[in-house]
């Protein structure tokens, strides 16, 4: 009797909950796609298109973790870019050590942890418009408040008129973008879209930090990582593993939480 109870929280453990099933097709044909997708870019150059708006919401998630971390300690953000290339850039007047270890480390764990909270999100039944909606919110506060007034309150010190009207250019394009399809798109592709955005998000970051490591690795380009060897004396490529396992632990939090039961008076995410 005991050997059969310990099979049963064994397979409760692991086993996907019946009413996750579909929350779990819907993040599993949303990862399949966006794999895809990253895998054809490389071969065929026009479906990059495709890929780079995603890239670049990405980039803004990232650099939003930097201003962030910025605001929780206390420094002043002096500008937010991204560039044309999908690379991003956060300047910001520290106030100490602990806050350059921080504001260092929210870009990477900053991206999983938003799109692991997407997909518990998604998964205890919230609105998928709604998180559209909130998605698209947050690009807009960060282009406003941080790609164009930051830099005008700082007198252009940190930001060339190049950068930052790519910056704003993107921004108002990714908005609109959410927007519009949270406004006007059915409830199964508002579903799939945010879906979508999540696994976006976790795949972005865990495929920067494998860049991250090769460039810490191989090469002398200035990075997050080389901001921590300054900020700590430890070694750049210590800091790419310590933000790879806590990324990978993050990726495994929200996949769990898309496994396991929730509350039944929770509405499901498939209705609007």
């Amino acid at each position: 009797m005991e050997e059969f109870v310990k099979e049963q929280y064994r397979q409760m453990r692991y086993s996907i909950a019946k009413d996750a099933r579909p929350q779990v097709n819907l993040l599993i044909g949303a990862t399949a796609v966006s794999i895809l997708l990253w895998v054809v870019s490389w071969y065929v150059p026009l479906v990059g298109y495709v890929v780079y708006p995603l890239q670049l919401f990405a980039t803004f998630i990232h650099e939003g973790g930097h201003v962030l971390a910025s605001i929780l300690t206390g420094s002043s953000v002096q500008s937010l870019t991204v560039s044309p290339d999908a690379s991003g850039e956060v300047y910001s007047l520290g106030t100490g050590w602990f806050s350059s270890l921080f504001i260092s480390s929210a870009g990477y764990l900053g991206t999983t942890a938003f799109g692991a909270a997407l997909l518990a999100w998604i998964r205890f039944g919230r609105s998928s418009r709604l998180a559209l909606y909130i998605s698209g919110s947050l690009i807009a506060l960060l282009t406003v408040a941080f790609g164009v007034l930051a830099p005008v309150l700082s007198l252009f010190a940190s930001v060339t008129l190049g950068k930052l009207a790519f910056t704003v250019l993107s921004g108002i394009a990714l908005t609109a973008a959410l927007v519009v399809i949270a406004k006007f798109a059915t409830v199964k592709w508002v579903n799939f879209a945010a879906a979508f955005l999540a696994v976006q998000c976790l795949l972005n970051a865990m495929f920067s930090l494998v860049q991250l490591f090769l460039i810490t690795g191989f090469t002398t380009m200035h990075s997050d990582a080389a901001n921590m060897a300054a900020a700590t004396g430890l070694p750049a490529i210590v800091w790419v593993f310590l933000w790879m396992g806590l990324s990978i632990f993050l990726v495994s939090v929200g996949l769990r939480l898309y496994a396991v039961s929730r509350p039944s008076a929770v509405d499901s995410v498939f209705e609007d």
